[in-house]
């Protein structure tokens, strides 16, 4: 094995310095020239003596190259009709030096035991005679691959050692040589039986576009691979001989075979026989043995594949005969020459050719978390600040501060343990920890690496450039462990030079940082144990002095810094102890010292940092130093900021952990931290603010799992943390840690908001996301956790543990439940996470075990057994078993089982049947791993056509679906073993986790249709080579799972046998629409829905109960035409403030945001925001008069939060949010939009000037913006005028405006403060303290008086009569006497809209509360005149004669209207706490006046109301949980309530006591309770009552009850199947039942089933007597108490009535949510549905 400083690679001439004379030697006509071919610098050695004429390396013979990689690549081109000679000297283990010799001047091959002469050929096609000689015109470049140790060992049966030296000699032209262990290829395709790795780019050739790269060069790979070494040579990536291909046998003397030319070698030593490999064939025919001389020839591949010859025999056709020759190519046909041909044509039919795997590279890192690795104490700010530079691990991250980007630096092999970035950002240095370190240097624009070279330390630990960047200073460890400090030259870095080093030093002082002194290039400060010390470089030596450090020399110092003073520098360092000394560098004395103490003051909470003489100190980690402060990082976890005289601390926040290093900007207004918890942010010094860049594991990564609707990222690591991370932005959101256990495991449910982790303890516990906590944990477990998946429809969950226990969930509700543990199923051995897998059918588990030399698949149902592979045998060539490491489906059709094994190859079986689909030979397996690495993760994406492995340090990607056999790219980053792949569902991005998590984007274009894996075809075996043959199982294939159709739901009297109580089933609803399983979008589609014509309606839009709170000016009034309009949703509701009569526009997708009203009040504006991404808003102009939509406006893409007319009513502007920053001006004569504006920053209101509609004004941060309309011809221009607001009125966002008497602008900002401006002169004149809180309206009327309203909920009017005259004396910007409060009032909210009379008398006001108020300011009151819920509507509930109704909401509040004005009569309020469900008390409970409403809540309280008394008369507390149902019994007397848990309480409303609970639901909520009063003969049940329960697992329960005489039984039990949904759900799915009352002995159901539908169950016949089909999941229902009318709700915003005698189904829009609750009044005349916090009222229409 290599020394990793040659790993993976090492350019020899580059490393070695070729080009300098003390290193190399150059004799004769030796001159460097550019190839026009290769298009870059060559050396050209020629001459007419080649002994005369050479390159060697090293100068000298005493000298020795050390290179040890087991290939050397020659990039050389003979000089056509010139001879050449290349020379090698080896090293043998045993010291000898053996030189090798290839050349056209040898005719023969000629050995001694000190040298070896190959003859080399350039001519193909020529005679045996002929073979030696001149190289012919037109001689390509040629790739010479020679494999060192073989050609020792076949020949003269030594070990190599070493390469020792080398020297080309002419005729030749040469770029370069190449030493590596790694077989590299450097054609664009591979041989499909080599090992091979793509070659790097520094070493490829270039290939013009669409051509081959074997039609412009030449590969010799020698010796070659056509026979088989002796075992001891032998590697487990190397193939064997495949049967019908000539078999090399070792034995004394060469044998040779017939039809082979002699071997005139004489050896050494003879060659062992017993270890000839032997070639197997399985099948009908027998196998043969073949010998063969290893030819001493160099093989000239140019075709990317091998021929073979035909004849009949055996299955494959092929004949296989003890010495045939495969004639359809000349490779073989040479004697003991050189040579070089081409491929000819098969002549019999081969497997396709392998196709490019392009494009190349097909991956690209796009993102990395992790920080640190070695160290967490280096990164660095740019020279602009405007990005940082940190290692994670061996990558080098440049992170940009505002866009979150990402940037690498790839090519270390170890993890990084020093950077340094020069003061002009132009050149970046860094070094890797592993002995010998290695150094780079980087061009940090391009990231292109510009020089590595080897550091005289044997570890460097810190690096330093000079203020010119012309010195690095670097600082290590030598490998007795002293300390070394060295200094290149980097001047000539960049211009094709190299870093030269100019001095070096050891010394036995310990040093922990260096650096460069400013301004002085020589000078130079280091600090570490015990010493500070300065150093100096001068006359090729590097000196230095000790600081005489008095009563400090004994402290550990950390950092250290410099600062430029006006008589020199000061040193600053820093101490463990908590010391910062300030060194004078001319006197080299410390001039004064400090030492920071935490101390407590009296009284104080907080502790101070004193700088006291004594006392424990507070350990300093770094420091930084500016002109003016100075920031000190510390172990206690704390970042400080100080002045340079330490006089008082100007800043201090706390980190997640000991602060590592501390680095301030370039302008020293950010400080930099790192921790060594694996946090990295800075601190913003003008807003003290802290910002988290990134965030770490702090160990390795043990494991993954990615999640891809909610595109989120889980890891578990070392470090005992579980870590959810964005997969957008990269970013942590949780983090879980458990110090007690480990985590080992991860996966995500596929379907609801909750992750699985196991640990090491045993423990499986499931997480909620949400909350997040932790929902419910197993401990089934008596070992650690190896294996955690979760099945692909989200209904079963598995684990596996070191003790061989796998264990099944029911994962299907949040609450996951254990359903069967197995023992002895799961190999014990350490297995990574890949020895579980479920196929994405969800049928089949595949784990490795019991023994880790069997993989066994079973149903994932049931756990029974259906096949077991035994893969020890799957290669019988093999000489020993092999064991499996990893399981992975591939995706269906077809049925593939991918198995990773020991002996580092990929077995693709046939997932039913066992059948091995591909052959499995160690090495000659097309999925072979290079370089030989056990193989510990695999995945195939879900299209299939990528096959992801790792094997320790790297990645490969394979193109799976190539028929001729898979190719591969390979990938390296990581500095320790990979120990987890993944694809991330949906995109076209992966993921590999080990030291760090790497994300990577898959560059390949996606494919139309996804190719299929042939089951046959390259290497396919044939129909009875079958793995019985192998592992002597049965031949018969195992029963495939069961297709049947899915059951129909289950009916049973009692609950399920085994029901632990704990919720099964559950499933998500939200969201979905069409068949089931399928994704809809919450936008109602066409498809399936029956819009009714115009006046076919059943139902008629009444009324509408809400406002949008949310909006902004969202109302309009006309006082002199009555004219009254307001949004609520999607609608504009125009409502007549007289009669309270209605009328509603409708037409936009989604919620409306802002209104406006042209000046004649024909034209009403109204704007909502986009539908989707790839949408535009929606603006619609209104005809008043006629009340529809006179044209559509697009343009923004958000959202418009303001809209404005021209004073002459012929133009409009529209006004994006903050994300659109868009001002649109349109034609309302042609509807054309004039012109568009790009707003350089948020504005948050526009006007037209009323005295000038060319002019326009908007408001926004700090500034006051004019707009001139300039009209040319057709075409609108805008110039802009910006005057930022005075230094009197302070910095502020002004937030709403209005104009006044001319020239009089009053604006109102978020602060509080109003002010006014003069815009003839462009100034503000005078501002306020109008309130506390931002200003979200102005109105003004007569320039007299002024209304302000704020989110406060304070309105006020202010009287601005002598405005106007203060601007004429040119007061100061102060109110003084000019400016009176005339009245004030308080709302229920923020006032968002308002509109006066032009009195200012009376007027409008809408809320941020969902309230329209009537303000008289004459009578000093507000009145309601529209009041909505301020947030969701949870129930509506009628009193039993229909005059009343009462609604609830999840903001605490309980509010009764009337039925005929809808007018709010009481309401009922509870602080703190969600109003969920409500019940009115049926009529037989007594005297109607003596009327109660029940209430539940999220505390698990109910409330017993009174109507009539307006007062609460009772509470109870009957569960644990939030009440999310309630109802009375048919008396009155009883009141039943179901919880979140699935408990049913029955208690009595009047004394309180709670009678008795049924836990029978136990584990999912209760979603409705209804009761009624019946007759149960023939139900076979007693009692007065009637009632039943259902619950969110699709379960129904119905009861008959007599609670006066205690007594309750079950009359049916009902469960109905839920399938798998894919995608998150927002809540849990409603099951929703209620008796028919047209009917009484049937039940109408919806919820979640098979199908989208209403299943009407008959009691009596015990079955579903009736369906109806629905276009959507339902989420509510209600039945007409009259007609046989149902009601249901979607979450798709849409409503539909279905007439159940008819059948006929009417779909209505409208709703601007998911239509969360629909109810029936008791007369059937009117229904009520929920949106959010809309109430709409419809009218029922017909019989």
């Amino acid at each position: 094995m290599s020394p990793v400083w040659q790993h993976p690679f090492l350019n020899v001439f580059r490393h070695f310095k070729v080009d300098e004379w003390k290193r190399s030697t150059k004799e004769g006509d030796v001159a460097a020239v550019t190839d026009k071919t290769l298009k870059c610098s060559v050396y050209r050695v020629r001459g007419s003596i080649s002994a005369a004429n050479y390159i060697q390396l090293p100068k000298t013979s005493t000298q020795s190259l050390g290179l040890t990689g087991r290939y050397l690549y020659v990039l050389f081109r003979p000089l056509p009709t010139k001879h050449f000679v290349i020379h090698l000297d080896v090293a043998t283990e045993d010291s000898q030096v053996i030189r090798l010799s290839f050349s056209s001047l040898y005719k023969e091959v000629k050995s001694t035991a000190t040298w070896l002469q190959f003859p080399f050929v350039c001519e193909p096609g020529a005679p045996r005679k002929e073979l030696a000689g001149v190289a012919p015109p037109g001689t390509r470049w040629t790739c010479l691959q020679l494999d060192l140790p073989d050609l020792l060992l076949v020949y003269l049966n030594r070990r190599h050692s070493h390469l020792k030296s080398v020297r080309l000699c002419a005729s030749l032209l040469v770029r370069s040589l190449y030493t590596s262990d790694l077989c590299f290829d450097p054609g664009e395709a591979r041989r499909a039986k080599l090992s091979v790795t793509p070659i790097p780019r520094e070493m490829a050739f270039p290939v013009p576009k669409g051509e081959s790269w074997h039609d412009h060069y030449v590969h010799i790979r020698f010796p070659n691979d056509r026979w088989k070494r002796p075992s001891e040579t032998v590697q487990g990536g190397c193939p064997p001989p495949e049967a019908g291909e000539p078999v090399g046998q070792l034995g004394p003397g060469f044998r040779p075979s017939a039809g082979l030319p002699t071997q005139p070698a004489t050896l050494s030593k003879p060659l062992q026989d017993s270890a000839s490999p032997v070639a197997r064939k399985r099948g009908p025919t027998a196998s043969h043995r073949a010998s063969l001389a290893p030819s001493p020839l160099l093989d000239v591949s140019l075709s990317c594949r091998r021929s073979e010859s035909s004849s009949a025999g055996g299955p494959s056709g092929r004949s296989h005969k003890p010495g045939a020759q495969v004639e359809a190519t000349d490779e073989h046909a040479a004697g003991d020459a050189l040579h070089v041909s081409a491929c000819q044509p098969a002549v019999a039919p081969t497997a396709p050719e392998a196709t490019s795997f392009l494009p190349d590279p097909i991956l690209r890192l796009k993102g990395a978390i992790g920080f640190g690795g070695h160290s967490t104490t280096w990164a660095l700010w740019t020279r602009d600040g405007a990005a940082v530079v940190y290692p994670c691990h061996a990558v080098i991250v440049v992170l940009s501060i505002d866009t979150q980007e990402q940037r690498f630096f790839l090519g270390h092999t170890d993890k990084v343990s020093a950077l340094a970035l020069d003061g002009r950002g132009a050149l970046l240095a860094s070094a890797q920890a592993q002995p010998p370190s290695m150094l780079r240097l980087w061009d940090f624009r391009t990231g292109r690496c510009l020089h590595l070279f080897r550091s005289p330390g044997h570890a460097v630990c810190s690096l330093s450039f000079s203020d010119s960047r012309e010195l690095l200073c670097g600082v290590g460890k030598d490998c007795r462990g002293r300390t070394v400090a060295v200094v290149w030259g980097t001047e000539q870095v960049g211009r094709g030079g190299e870093a030269a080093v100019l001095a070096k030093a050891r010394t036995d002082v310990h040093v922990q940082a260096c650096e460069f002194a400013f301004s002085e290039e020589t000078r130079m400060a280091s600090c570490g144990r015990g010493s500070v010390r300065l150093w100096r470089l001068r006359g090729g030596g590097l000196r230095s002095c000790p600081v005489n450090l008095g009563e400090h020399q004994a402290l550990e110092f950390t950092d250290l810094a410099f600062r430029q003073d006006q008589d020199g520098q000061t040193l600053y360092v820093c101490s463990r102890s908590g010391h910062i000394l300030e060194v004078d560098c001319q006197r080299m004395a410390v001039r004064r010292a400090r030492r920071l103490l935490p101390a407590q003051s009296p009284g104080d909470s907080l502790p101070q940092k004193q700088n006291f003489p004594s006392g424990p100190g507070i350990a300093i980690s770094s420091l930084s130093v500016s002109q003016t402060t100075c920031a000190v990082g510390s172990e206690d976890g704390f970042l400080r900021l100080w002045p340079l005289d330490f006089s008082a601390m100007l800043l201090e926040t706390e980190l997640e952990g000991p602060v590592s290093s501390v680095r301030l900007s370039p302008d020293g207004l950010r400080v930099l931290s790192t921790t060594s918890s694996g946090l990295l942010g800075f601190l913003d010094v003008a807003s003290r603010e802290y910002r988290v860049l990134a965030r770490s594991h702090t160990a390795p990564v043990l494991a993954l799992a990615a999640e891809c609707s909610r595109g989120q990222l889980a890891t578990v690591s070392q470090d005992c943390t579980v870590r959810i991370w964005d997969q957008a932005t990269l970013q942590q959101l949780y983090e879980f840690t458990s110090r007690e256990e480990a985590p080992c495991a991860v996966a995500f449910h596929p379907v609801q908001p909750t992750f699985f982790c196991g640990f090491s303890s045993g423990a499986v516990r499931s997480f909620n996301l949400e909350a997040p906590e932790v929902l419910v944990e197993h401990r089934c477990h008596q070992g650690a956790i190896t294996g955690l998946v979760a099945s692909p429809d989200g209904s079963l969950l598995f684990s596996s543990c070191s003790r061989g226990a796998l264990a099944q969930y029911h994962s299907g509700a949040p609450h996951c439940r254990v359903l069967r543990v197995a023992a002895n199923v799961v190999c014990q051995a350490c297995l990574g996470p890949g020895a579980l897998a479920v196929s994405g059918d969800s049928r089949l588990l595949a784990v490795v075990g019991p023994s880790k030399n069997t993989v066994t698949v079973m149903d994932t149902a049931s756990l029974d057994e259906l096949l077991r592979v035994d893969v020890s045998t799957l290669d019988p060539a093999g000489g020993r078993l092999d064991s499996a490491m990893a399981v992975c489906f591939g995706p269906a059709p077809p049925a593939h089982l991918l198995v990773s094994t020991f002996s580092n190859t990929v077995a693709v079986l046939d997932a039913t049947s066992g059948r091995v689909v591909r052959e499995v030979s160690p090495g000659q397996h097309p999925l072979s791993c290079v370089p030989p690495a056990v193989c510990s993760c695999l995945a195939v994406s879900e299209d299939g056509r990528f096959l992801l492995t790792a094997g320790h340090r790297a990645i490969r990607l394979w193109d799976y679906l190539a028929e001729a056999g898979p190719t591969c790219q390979v990938f390296i980053g990581h500095s320790e073993p990979v120990r987890a792949v993944a694809f991330i569902p949906g995109q076209r991005q992966l993921l590999s986790v080990g030291d760090a998590v790497f994300l990577w984007d898959i560059l390949a274009p996606p494919e139309q249709t996804a190719r299929l894996l042939p089951s046959s075809g390259l290497r396919a075996r044939q129909p009875e080579d079958t793995v019985s043959e192998a592992s002597e199982l049965p031949q018969q294939p195992a029963p495939a799972p069961s297709q049947a159709s899915p059951p129909q739901p289950s009916i049973c009297t009692r609950p399920p046998e085994g029901y632990d109580g704990e919720g099964g089933g559950c499933r998500a609803w939200r969201g979905y629409a069409g068949g089931a399983g399928g994704p809809a979008s919450r936008v109602p589609s066409p498809q399936g829905l029956s819009f009714p014509g115009a006046g076919d309606e059943r139902l008629r839009l009444k009324a509408v109960l809400g406002y949008n709170g949310n909006g902004r000016a969202n109302l309009v009034w006309r006082p002199d035409t009555g004219f009254f309009a307001y949004t609520c949703g999607r609608l504009v509701v125009v409502e007549d403030l007289h009669s309270g009569a209605q009328q509603h526009w409708l037409g936009h997708p989604r919620e409306i945001s802002t209104l406006a009203l042209s000046h004649d009040a024909q034209v009403l504006a109204s704007a909502s925001s986009r539908i989707s991404a790839d949408s535009h808003c929606q603006i619609r102009l209104w005809d008043v008069p006629g009340g529809s939509c006179r044209q559509l406006l697009f343009h923004h893409d958000t959202a418009v939060q303001a809209l404005a007319f021209s004073p002459d009513d012929r133009l409009l502007v529209t006004l994006g949010d903050c994300r659109d920053h868009t001002l649109a001006l349109w034609s309302l004569a042609t509807h054309e939009l004039l012109s568009s504006v790009p707003l350089p920053e948020p504005v948050h209101g526009v006007a037209f000037n009323p005295w000038d509609a060319s002019k326009l004004t908007c408001v926004g941060r700090g500034a006051v913006t004019s707009w001139l309309l300039q009209q040319r011809g057709g075409s609108v221009s805008l110039q802009v005028h910006r005057e930022p607001t005075p230094e009197e009125v302070g910095a502020c966002e002004l937030t709403s405006l209005c104009f006044g008497a001319a020239p009089l602008l009053y604006c109102g900002s978020h602060t509080g403060r109003l002010c006014v401006w003069d815009m003839r002169a462009d100034r503000c004149f005078l501002a306020w303290e109008a309130d506390d809180g931002q200003i979200g309206g102005l109105l003004l009327s007569g320039g007299e008086r002024l209304v302000s309203g704020s989110n406060t909920r304070r309105l006020r009017l202010w009287a601005v009569g002598a405005v106007p005259e203060l601007r004429r004396k040119g007061s100061s910007a102060r109110s003084g006497g000019s400016v009176f409060l005339e009245g004030e009032l308080t709302l229920d909210g923020a006032v968002v809209s308002a509109v006066f009379h032009d009195s200012m008398d009376m007027g409008v006001v809408g809320t941020a509360a969902g309230t329209l108020w009537y303000v008289s300011w004459a009578e000093g009151a507000s009145t309601r005149l529209v009041s909505g819920h301020r947030s969701q509507v949870n129930e509506v509930v009628f009193s039993p004669g229909g005059s009343r109704c009462a609604t609830c909401s999840n903001d605490g509040s309980l509010r009764v209207w009337s039925l005929a004005s809808m007018e709010l009569l009481i309401q009922f309020q509870v602080l703190s706490q969600s109003c969920l469900c409500l019940a009115w008390s049926p009529p037989s409970c007594g005297r109607p006046e003596q009327q109660q409403v029940a209430a539940g809540y999220g505390d698990g309280t109910l409330r017993v109301f009174s109507v009539s008394r307006m007062a609460m008369e009772l509470k109870m507390h009957p569960h644990p949980a939030a009440v999310t149902a309630v109802v009375f019994s048919a008396d009155g007397q009883t009141l039943l309530s179901g919880d979140k848990e699935g408990l049913v309480a029955v208690s009595r409303p009047r004394t309180g006591v709670t009678l008795r609970v049924l836990r029978d639901h136990r584990g999912a909520p209760i979603c409705t309770i209804q009761s009624t009063r019946k007759e149960y003969g023939d139900f076979g049940a007693e009692g007065a009552d009637l009632w039943l329960a259902a619950s969110g697992d699709q379960r129904v329960s119905v009861w008959a009850s007599d609670w006066p005489q205690n007594h309750c039984e079950l009359v049916d039990w009902l469960s109905f199947p839920a399938p798998a949904l894919t995608e998150v759900p927002g809540c849990l799915p409603p099951s929703l039942a209620a008796f028919c009352p047209w009917d009484g002995a049937l039940l109408a159901c919806v919820g979640l089933g098979l199908h989208h539908e209403v299943l009407f169950y008959s009691l009596r016949q015990k079955q579903v007597v009736e369906r109806i089909p629905l276009p959507f999941l339902a989420v509510s229902m209600s039945l007409s108490p009259r007609a046989c009318l149902v009601a249901v709700g979607f979450a798709e915003q849409m409503l539909r009535l279905v007439d159940c005698a008819s059948g006929a189904v009417q779909d209505f829009a409208g709703h601007a949510d998911s239509v969360q609750l629909c109810r029936f009044s008791p007369s059937a005349r009117l229904l009520f549905t929920a949106a959010h916090t809309q109430i709409l009222m419809w009218e029922v229409v017909g019989p």
